[in-house]
């Protein structure tokens, strides 16, 4: 009774031991990014900090990985081939071109994207309940609806309202066509500036002058890394600016409904643990923010010609000073 008592205490011993060693076990997260703007900086940071809450911390049991595209798409696969190659347990991918340049190198690696729009037209997830294969992540779908709202709340005569898109991104020409279908239905019509490099962004702007009664600028990457070329443009002729992400207001923009992307990025911190701790991605929706926040700048307004009302800076839950 004794020997078997003692070869259970030694099991039990080793058995806590292989627990702690698992428990120290290094895990590696890699995450790439198409560009480096306010947004996409926040969702990297609450990522970051959701890993550390959890637990999981920097030169104790976790080696991180980050890298830039820059917002060159021949980059972003050289990135998501590098950090294929260094077989990480997990790959985050924010923003849709770095997703899909993931998606398409890494096949037996868990990827977990961030700030993507719709994940079933740029073909990441299968769909939304069940993405099927070995990624999922958080969506930043825009309520077109509530920011069309918020834009006719401000200026309730505009008819006509002019953004500018890259149409070589998958997720940005999915939402030009969904916004234009959503303005049309309201008797309002898009005017399109269209800009393939951020070089060319000022250029697509300035070719809405004196067609526009507004400006809207969706969360399109390449558009919303030169957004002060389109809040240029807006102040010098008089052109409001609105945009979707509340980090362009306090770059210039007149007002924004949009998600805080920190909390984007805490939410996809937390999927991520979820698969160090040994979930699934096939079986894990794609998850949807939901909370929304109103900036707005009455500096911007302005200089844009309009004057915000009191009812509508006391509904912000941030009124940016960005006096000139």
């Amino acid at each position: 009774m004794a020997k078997k008592t003692l070869r259970t205490l030694i099991g039990a011993s080793l058995l806590a031991a292989a627990s702690l060693v698992q428990a120290d076990e290094t895990r590696v997260v890699a995450i790439t990014q198409i560009v480096e703007h306010p947004a996409l900086d926040a969702a990297h940071e609450g990522i970051k900090d959701e890993l550390t809450e959890r637990g999981y911390r920097v030169g104790e049991n976790l080696r991180l990985m980050h890298e830039s595209a820059q917002g060159n798409s021949a980059i972003a696969s050289q990135i998501a081939r590098k950090f294929v190659g260094e077989s990480p347990d997990v790959i985050v991918a924010i923003a849709t071109p770095s997703a899909q340049t993931v998606a398409a190198a890494a096949r037996n690696i868990p990827v977990v994207f961030s700030a993507v729009t719709d994940p079933v037209a740029a073909k990441l997830v299968q769909s939304l309940e069940a993405p099927g294969a070995n990624i999922t992540g958080v969506s930043d779908m825009l309520p077109i609806e509530k920011h069309l709202d918020m834009l006719q709340r401000i200026m309730p005569d505009a008819k006509r309202i002019g953004t500018v898109y890259n149409p070589g991104e998958a997720n940005a020409a999915a939402l030009i066509d969904l916004l234009e279908e959503r303005l049309a239905a309201r008797d309002m019509q898009l005017v399109k500036g269209a800009a393939t490099k951020t070089s060319e962004v000022l250029g697509a702007a300035r070719s809405l002058v004196g067609k526009v009664d507004a400006i809207y600028l969706t969360t399109d990457n390449t558009v919303i890394s030169a957004a002060e070329a389109v809040i240029s443009v807006g102040e010098r002729s008089k052109i409001p600016v609105f945009a979707a992400d509340t980090a362009t207001v306090e770059r210039g923009a007149v007002a924004a409904l949009g998600f805080n992307y920190y909390n984007h990025g805490r939410q996809t911190g937390a999927m991520v643990v979820r698969i160090l701790e040994g979930a699934g991605t096939a079986d894990m929706p794609v998850e949807t923010m939901e909370e929304l926040d109103l900036y707005v700048n009455p500096g911007a307004g302005e200089r844009m010609g309009i004057t915000l009302s009191e009812d509508l800076i006391q509904d912000a839950k941030e009124v940016v000073k960005s006096d000139k």
